[in-house]
């Protein structure tokens, strides 16, 4: 599937994922590599920490949110490509057992100024548990081609700005004292 092109999608459109099962041995794993911290790594030490019992890293819900990104009902063309976040936070924990899905809501579409095949949208993505308590909001622009047109690439190759900063069809070329002449 080639996915959804920039002008597929509105503002308050709203996409989910199917779900992902947290295991004690996933979070053990994860932070052992990624964020070896007491609270990631053994259920005694994590006990006498802020969390009071073993939690997944941030990074490590992060991963799973993208994962399930990826695997949601989303599918910008060109694939899920960010540039940049506006708001990322973890507001509970992530615990062995929990039950994670994502709702993602678009908020903004915008095309780019500077790059006319392409576009932002940005997009809330909250991570939800089984109880359905947000324990990730991450609010982040991602980059969305826009539709081609017909004979796209073509029709740009056929067109140039001329010195009074226009876009013209190069047939129709206007040439300066300085430009081209009929000289072979």
């Amino acid at each position: 599937m080639i996915g959804r092109f920039l002008e597929d999608f509105a503002a308050g459109q709203t996409f989910r994922s199917g779900r992902v099962r947290i295991d004690t041995e996933r979070i053990k794993t994860f932070g052992a590599e990624f964020d070896p911290q007491p609270f990631h790594l053994d259920e005694e030490a994590a006990r006498d920490t802020i969390f009071r019992g073993l939690a997944a890293s941030g990074w490590h819900t992060a991963a799973v949110t993208m994962r399930l990104l990826v695997e949601s009902d989303l599918k910008p063309a060109g694939g899920i490509v960010g540039a940049g976040a506006d708001e990322f936070r973890w507001p509970r924990p992530v615990r062995p057992g929990d039950e994670l899905r994502i709702e993602s809501e678009v908020l903004e579409v915008r095309p780019s100024r500077s790059r006319p095949d392409q576009g932002l949208i940005k997009v809330r993505t909250t991570t939800l548990n089984q109880n359905d308590e947000a324990v990730q909001v991450i609010i982040a622009n991602l980059v969305v081609p826009r539709r081609p047109t017909p004979g796209g690439e073509e029709a740009a190759a056929s067109e140039h700005v001329d010195p009074a900063g226009e876009r013209v069809p190069s047939k129709y070329r206007r040439t300066t004292a300085a430009g081209p002449t009929n000289d072979h």
